[in-house]
């Protein structure tokens, strides 16, 4: 059964049709990829399934009793918190038991009525297991694993949200819907502000979730990694592709060449019948062609002929010149070392691109890799070492701010002030490969989105034809269509790529040099990102120990109650007193072990992350039966 099921919805816009009787049945346990142009209704689309709007025209069904979570592009979250209030609200009910459990706590301490206490003891046992069922042990253990799974550092969470970036809201919000235990999640644009950990973080999250989900993303490398199914939203309809985005790339592929060829010969056969009709359609085979233009007529109106020639979604063209070959090196770094204040960068960083390398950098937030390329591009001066990027070459550099434009020259005006000499038709004529047509060249640069002004400076940058090009995340705000045209072309250039980039299926098809860099850590690897995954997996084979722990053998229902005699025996030596500081002693430790969660060590490394999980579900369930058995012998003291 469909947890969610969209039958024949339309919605629109004023005169803009958003979505034409989109039929989807999603389901749960499955996690389906929303993909389709900026633009193209996908937002809207979660908002229908979420109830926050209604269909013009269809319906959308949840199962009874679906929770469904909604994650916005912009985060909805309040400022008046510290980061670790805002997130752990999402422990709102829990948090109302604790203090209800700490208000009854209270009044038997101050009781001395014997009835009364009696009644107190009941009700703290009462709300006590609900606390426990639902996770009371465990709940701060949970939002430090999110939290420091989503990049933040335990000496961020006092910090106001109001203080925030922007980016760090987006994650603080993620991280607050994760916690909810929603059923069925809608996440737009999740990975939007994550570095290449917290993604590989969200992914194997994702993978852990048993209800469905479905996640707008231009990652085509989590699209691959996470999805079931491919759902397509292209001109208002939908279509369903099974399989990760690779799969769906290469069926629609073939889709579109099985259309093109449809498409021809249809167009061929209906020019004959049409020619035909009309030439005997007054002469002796008048009859005939009656009849072969009524049955051409319902074949048109049936839908049984390919009658619009299909495209391919890539609307923009890239297209680089040749690069003139330089030299052997284009870039040295020796012992290079940068910090800002106390915070170091990277040390004695020494390194070499040569011409023709595809260069890749990549790494979590705040190592630097920005602050490689401003170095190198002579916009900052680093305290130590040297570098030298050849003066005898031409450099394109793109970075991720967006200065540099005049806010009230247009799109066509901005180009022509590039290239001296150009016409307004050949401007026109080049925006059109980016997707400016129409009225769209006359637009403000300071009106346009952050998509529209990356292909703004995409283009200016291919038009200069460097030698090298030196690119700061260049497929932010690029939706995936762009994303592919500009891999196509820069696959093409033949001079010299340095590259910093989040997007894993980007640099797998770019790079063939990868530097990582970490916290005052760096590596450099001799191929892509994949080949960066097989050399970090090897390498943790291999430091695994050689013995394994035996695994516990499956107890017989006899050898259980024993243990149960075993334990209720243990616990009968014990005074109130004993126990009670058995409770607290527990739960001290399970307070410090949820402490680590947070520590980046802890919740980068799986297998030591799994370790503390089954720790800490052993000593939430010992402290249950400590805190049970301290609870009964009250009882019977009273």
């Amino acid at each position: 059964m469909a947890a969610v099921s969209v039958h024949k919805v339309t919605k629109q816009f004023g005169t803009q049709v958003v979505l034409q009787e989109v039929a989807i049945e999603l389901r749960s346990g499955e996690t389906a990829g929303l993909i389709g142009a900026n633009g193209a209704g996908k937002t809207t689309l979660f908002r229908l399934i979420a109830g926050e709007l209604t269909p013009d025209t269809g319906s959308v069904t949840r199962s009874r009793g679906l929770e469904v979570g909604l994650l916005r592009q912009e985060p909805d979250i309040s400022l008046d918190r510290s980061l670790h209030d805002e997130v752990g609200s999402a422990f709102d009910e829990l948090l109302g038991l604790e203090a209800k459990l700490q208000k009854v706590s209270e009044q038997m301490a101050a009781c001395a009525d014997p009835d009364e206490l009696s009644n107190l003891m009941a009700a703290y046992e009462r709300v006590n297991a609900r606390f426990i069922t639902a996770g009371g042990h465990t709940f701060e253990a949970r939002l430090n694993e999110i939290l420091g799974g989503l990049g933040f550092r335990p000496a961020d969470y006092a910090l106001p949200m109001s203080v925030l970036s922007g980016g760090q809201k987006c994650r603080a919000a993620l991280a607050k819907m994760l916690l909810q235990d929603h059923t069925f999640l809608l996440l737009d644009e999740p990975t939007n502000h994550l570095d290449i950990d917290a993604v590989r973080w969200l992914e194997k999250f994702l993978a852990g979730h048993h209800g469905g989900a479905v996640v707008i993303s231009h990652d085509r490398y989590l699209l691959d990694r996470i999805c079931d199914r491919i759902i397509e939203l292209d001109r208002a309809r939908v279509t369903n592709y099974p399989g990760n985005y690779s799969n769906y790339a290469q069926t629609k592929e073939l889709r579109i060449l099985t259309q093109q060829r449809d498409f021809a010969k249809d167009s061929e056969f209906i020019k004959k019948e049409r020619a035909f009709i009309a030439k005997h359609l007054a002469g002796q085979r008048t009859k005939e062609a009656q009849g072969r233009r009524k049955r051409l007529e319902r074949m048109l109106a049936d839908g049984e002929f390919v009658t619009e020639a299909p495209t391919h979604s890539r609307g923009v063209s890239f297209k680089f010149e040749k690069a003139a070959a330089q030299g052997t090196t284009v870039l040295r770094c020796d012992e290079l070392g940068m910090a800002f204040d106390e915070n170091t960068l990277f040390t004695n960083l020494t390194l070499q691109v040569h011409a023709g390398q595809r260069f890749g950098i990549t790494g979590p937030n705040g190592v630097g890799k920005t602050t490689l390329l401003r170095i190198a591009m002579g916009e900052i001066t680093p305290q130590s070492g040297s570098f030298l990027l050849d003066p005898k070459l031409t450099v394109g550099y793109y970075s991720q701010e967006h200065g540099g434009f005049d806010a009230q020259r247009d799109v066509v005006g901005e180009i022509r002030a590039h290239q001296t000499g150009l016409t307004e038709h050949d401007a026109r004529t080049l925006l059109a490969r980016y997707r400016f047509t129409g009225d769209d060249v006359f637009k403000s640069l300071g009106s346009l989105s952050g998509g529209e002004q990356a292909r703004v400076r995409l283009c200016k940058l291919i038009m200069a034809s460097p030698d090298v090009l030196v690119l700061d995340e260049p497929t932010n705000h690029l939706d995936i269509p762009s994303r592919e045209v500009l891999e196509d072309a820069l696959t093409a250039f033949t001079g010299t790529i340095i590259v910093v980039s989040h997007d894993r299926y980007f640099l797998d098809r770019i790079v063939d040099r990868l530097l990582v860099l970490r916290s005052d850590l760096y590596s450099v690897y001799e191929g892509n990102y994949s080949y960066y995954l097989e050399q970090i997996e090897e390498q943790r084979a291999a430091d695994k120990p050689k013995t394994r722990r035996k695994p516990a053998e499956k107890r017989s229902s006899g050898q259980d109650d024993q243990q149960n005699k075993n334990r209720a025996s243990r616990f009968d030596r014990l005074s109130i007193d004993e126990l009670e500081a058995m409770v607290v002693e527990r739960e001290t430790e399970l307070a410090m072990l949820q402490q680590r969660f947070g520590v980046p060590e802890v919740y980068q490394n799986p297998e030591l992350l799994a370790e503390l999980r089954e720790h800490a579900a052993e000593l939430a369930a010992e402290l249950a039966e400590v805190d049970q058995a301290w609870q009964e012998r009250v009882d019977e003291s009273g």
